[in-house]
């Protein structure tokens, strides 16, 4: 029985050995996370912990013919789902009979976390394998991405070594805490295609709203604003100006990434009741930073550290005619 037991532990540990030298690249384990997400069908349950607050969500990927569909469902809370049709998002809010119609050409949401291209991450973080380790069931290899300045938070990435799938992802402070994870609790992959389970549940019936959340591309430098500071490795992905609060004219929005990290800018007038905010303040893992020019305000937020916000937002000037 002894033998046996040094036997089989010796077979388990080959196993997992094998399924993870696979790759041994740490780069090319990042490519084989991010397109795993897009291009495989799963289905499964997750988590999101952000410090003592932990929301479990229902989601269902899949593709069909290059076409990707995705429902994400609430499990916790107020009913909340979101559908996707490859770029186009629906967001249903039931107890407001609201529909919230955007694009997901920025959004990188659970388990899609990385860029399409991720080697350009290397000229900022210091990657490396970890350990191989147990989750949802599934054996997964450590991924660690430590960034090489303080403008950007570091990442730790657990992928199933047979699909490539991503099974937690966790942000790291500039201390070496935890700030959010996400995690799969279970998760079936490969499942088959069947369109029911990308269908959204609640039917929007006549006494809904359809907000358009959809932006309208932009140049910056048709925007009337100029940013003077920039961040190594952070490039900008998103110009646009967006549907108006009833209070206020259209805001201007931008977005740079580094292709994990991002910043979003909000350029909007200041309302006309007095009670706007200035400085710095947080929501969950969200830093947020708030300055006024020229009877506008300024709002840069993200999941970064709050010296990157200040540098973003510090540099926004009104552009010289």
């Amino acid at each position: 029985m002894k033998r046996f037991v040094v036997l089989l532990a010796a077979c388990l540990t080959a196993g997992v050995a094998a399924g993870a030298d696979a790759s041994t690249d740490p780069l090319s384990w990042l490519g084989r996370i991010s397109s795993a997400a897009h291009k495989l069908n799963y289905t499964g349950t997750f988590s999101y912990q952000s410090g003592k607050n932990v929301e479990t969500s229902r989601i269902a990927h899949l593709v069909d013919g290059g076409a990707e569909f995705e429902k994400l469902e609430a499990l916790d809370g107020s009913p909340r789902e979101v559908v996707r049709n490859n770029e186009e998002v629906q967001c249903f809010l039931p107890d407001q009979k609201l529909v919230i119609v955007d694009q997901s050409a920025a959004r990188r949401g659970f388990p899609a976390r990385l860029p399409s291209s991720p080697s350009a991450l290397a000229e900022n973080y210091r990657i490396r394998k970890g350990e191989v380790v147990r989750i949802a069931g599934l054996e997964s290899q450590q991924i660690i991405l430590e960034p090489k300045d303080d403008m950007r938070f570091g990442h730790q990435f657990w992928a199933d070594v047979n699909s490539g799938l991503l099974l937690r992802a966790r942000l790291i402070g500039e201390k070496g805490e935890s700030i959010e994870q996400f995690a799969f609790n279970e998760v079936q992959i490969g499942v088959p295609f069947d369109k029911e389970k990308v269908k959204p549940r609640f039917v929007r019936g006549p006494d809904w709203k359809v907000a358009q959340a959809r932006g309208n591309d932009v140049k910056v430098e048709d925007t009337g604003w100029i940013f003077r500071n920039s961040i190594p490795g952070f490039r900008q992905v998103v110009s646009v100006t967006r549907p108006a609060r009833k209070d206020r004219a259209e805001a201007y929005h931008v977005v740079f990434s580094d292709g994990l990290a991002a910043i979003s800018v909000f350029i909007e007038p200041l309302p006309s009741k007095p009670g706007h905010q200035s400085g710095m303040s947080a929501n969950g893992a969200v830093n947020i930073f708030r300055r006024t020019v020229a009877d506008h305000q300024i709002t840069a937020l993200g999941e970064v550290p709050q010296a990157a916000l200040v540098r973003i937002a510090d540099g926004v000037e009104v552009r010289k005619r």
